[in-house]
């Protein structure tokens, strides 16, 4: 039997309601692309790079690149972290940020060059890695801008948007957008990356006490793709967009 998914959560969301969304582009003058996304409380900075170089194992200048790194302040949680080398799950998250945003970019679009997105979390109330993927995507659309005004490429080679979500089994409720309160008790957790055509970039589900059947994984996918066509629409319209039309790279 698959669990509900209707009611009013604690802080009065509907059960497969997004928090509220503040996602703005520009805001720090330094980097080439620059974003901020904030989740209810998460917040993340998200910074984008471009640099006139290949990785190592790019040898014929066909592409370009794109990476990632992903860190949290100190205090962004509730007692002080220390500084210093990704953890492992650090490591994780900046891995999938940068397979994100390469799935949805033409690489050789981007010859010769290397595009680094840095992802700071300011404030985590849950679902960091997700915001950090969304505001990513706005980034690297600023630093495509950007070099199109430098004139070091001619189009903007992003043909589709990516954005990621929780979700989760909360109590024996089908949940969508887990603050870390939720997230804590969750015995199912999911993060999830589609892109705006649909498609599955990565589903990573953990089952705390019990297998789940598949009726309810095909339930928390759903409850995804709801919340996801919210979040699509908070980046086109941060990125001066219509909200609710198609993704146009041409158009930015």
């Amino acid at each position: 039997m698959v669990p509900p998914a209707t009611g009013v959560r604690g802080d009065g969301r509907g059960l497969g309601e997004v928090r509220p969304i503040e996602l703005r582009v520009g805001v720090l003058h330094h980097p080439e692309g620059s974003a901020s996304i904030r989740l209810g409380n998460t917040w993340v900075i998200c910074t984008a790079t471009v640099e006139s170089r290949q990785p190592p194992f790019l040898r014929d200048g066909t592409q370009g690149w794109i990476t990632a790194e992903y860190g949290m302040l100190p205090r962004s949680v509730g007692s002080r972290a220390m500084r210093g080398r990704p953890s492992g799950r650090g490591m994780e998250i900046q891995r999938l940020i940068g397979r994100s945003l390469r799935a949805v970019t033409d690489l050789k679009g981007l010859p010769l060059h290397t595009i680094t997105i840095d992802c700071d979390v300011i404030d985590a109330d849950g679902g960091t890695r997700a915001a950090a993927i969304t505001g990513a995507f706005v980034a690297l659309c600023e630093a495509c801008r950007w070099m199109v005004r430098e004139g070091r490429i001619r189009v903007i080679p992003l043909p589709g948007q990516v954005a990621a979500i929780s979700a989760g089994l909360v109590r024996g409720r089908l949940l969508c957008d887990l603050d870390y309160a939720e997230d804590s008790e969750a015995t199912v957790d999911m993060n999830m990356v589609m892109t705006d055509d649909g498609r599955w970039v990565g589903v990573h589900a953990d089952a705390e006490t019990e297998p789940v059947p598949q009726a309810t994984l095909d339930a928390l996918l759903g409850l995804a793709r709801g919340g996801l066509g919210r979040l699509f629409a908070a980046q086109r319209e941060a990125l001066g967009l219509p909200p609710d039309g198609p993704f146009d790279p041409r158009a930015l």
